[in-house]
């Protein structure tokens, strides 16, 4: 039953991924119909990723009320409402309606399915289940691609996802007594306990907590910057023409899952922390390769590196969180991870931009370094203080 439940959680991350990279490569086609400019992108981008904040927020209490299994299985089925609700509009004020309940949905699974898997898996699926991610975010484009290649337009391309969204919603909904067997203490609403329900002042106040939502602002500020400002930075300050850059774009991406798929054998063997800093040590040696005056093939490289050291990170920073904090307090806390992370890469992409505007994108490589050390300090301080709190377990890559 375990390993049955398992399989529907990997089928749950390929879904996650699918709806989430979708607006970037329908945007050419879709703006012009709209009427609105292509910068326009930014606010839906802005209005999903808010909406996954909130939801991110209110995870704890929800998933607390009403169990894992009902709450990812109703979160799939309102993204699924928003990516029709996409398909469907025929003006910018709809698409930005549409954008509520198309990241609201993220926001509550996100942070439901990381932590039931963070307390019930070992640290290898942890990553591998982020890499299922990385498929689905890949293979979301390839089936807008096939739409507008054929014919079909871009809302053939998001209601293909959306039903996508449904059968996996039907999976969850079928599933559902499996994830009400292998529910624990901290997920079962009888046994909620009052220590839980704590404001996010008296939260923050616990030795590690601060912590650890910084180190998820500066990591995804990191992966995010590095995913939208890579191929102009290849393109416009190395020199290399924009065709080969954006092929080259995609690498990054393809690190990311491919990293996260050999963290998993990796974690066999090695502990969460240590990944954590080797994954931060491949980013800063990539980095130091995009800053030195080369082209191509070595720019490529570097690349590569920052998107392989960015794939354990994410994944063994959520598999700590039990760790650190406890399984009553876990839920609460990976639900304000979420949140922070989401609030990195919305903010701190577009800060650069800003930046690059003003002083050259050549600075990419030094402002990611400069994030890549508050990721440092903040993963340091938190294990210090954990451990000097006298906290269970810290990060062991084998349960």
């Amino acid at each position: 039953m375990v390993q049955l439940l398992l399989a529907v959680i990997y089928i749950c991350f390929i879904s996650m991924g699918l709806p989430d990279s979708l607006l970037g490569s329908a945007w050419p086609t879709m703006g012009p119909l709209f009427g609105v400019p292509v910068s326009y992108a930014g606010i839906v981008s802005m209005i999903i990723s808010l909406s996954t904040v909130v939801s991110s927020l209110l995870s704890d209490r929800v998933t607390r009320r009403f169990g894992t299994g009902p709450v990812c299985a109703f979160s799939v089925c309102i993204t699924a409402a928003g990516v029709f609700g996409f398909s469907f509009s025929r003006s910018f004020t709809a698409l930005c309606l549409w954008a509520v309940p198309y990241g609201f949905g993220a926001g509550s699974l996100d942070a439901a399915i990381n932590n039931y898997a963070a307390i019930h898996y070992e640290s290898r699926h942890m990553s591998w289940l982020h890499s299922m991610w990385g498929v689905g975010a890949a293979v979301g484009p390839y089936i807008m691609g096939r739409a507008l290649t054929s014919g079909a337009g871009w809302d053939s391309g998001y209601r293909l996802i959306g039903y996508t969204q449904v059968i996996m919603a039907f999976i969850l909904f079928m599933s559902l007594p499996l994830w009400k067997k292998g529910e624990t203490k901290n997920e079962a609403p009888e046994r909620r306990s009052v220590k839980t329900d704590r404001s996010f002042g008296q939260l923050i106040r616990i030795p590690g907590v601060r912590e650890i939502l910084f180190c998820f602002i500066f990591y995804c500020a990191v992966e995010q910057t590095s995913g939208l400002w890579g191929v102009s930075y290849l393109n416009l300050y190395k020199g290399i023409p924009a065709e080969t850059a954006a092929g080259y774009g995609s690498m990054f991406f393809i690190g990311v899952t491919a990293g996260r798929m050999l963290s998993g054998f990796l974690l066999m063997k090695l502990t969460d922390r240590q990944m954590i800093r080797l994954g931060q040590a491949v980013i800063a040696l990539g980095l130091i390769i995009l800053l030195l005056p080369v082209r191509s093939t070595a720019a490529l490289a570097g690349l590569i590196l920052v998107g392989l050291g960015c794939s354990p990170v994410y994944p063994c920073m959520v598999k700590i969180t039990p760790g650190c904090f406890g399984e009553d307090l876990s839920q609460t806390v990976v639900g304000l991870e979420g949140a922070c992370g989401y609030l990195g890469s919305t903010i701190m992409p577009p800060f650069f931009g800003w930046i690059a505007e003003r002083a050259g994108i050549g600075l990419m490589p030094v402002f990611l370094m400069l994030l890549l050390s508050g990721l440092f300090f903040s993963h340091e301080i938190l294990l210090k203080k954990v451990l000097s709190s006298g906290a269970a377990d810290t990060g062991t890559g084998r349960d």
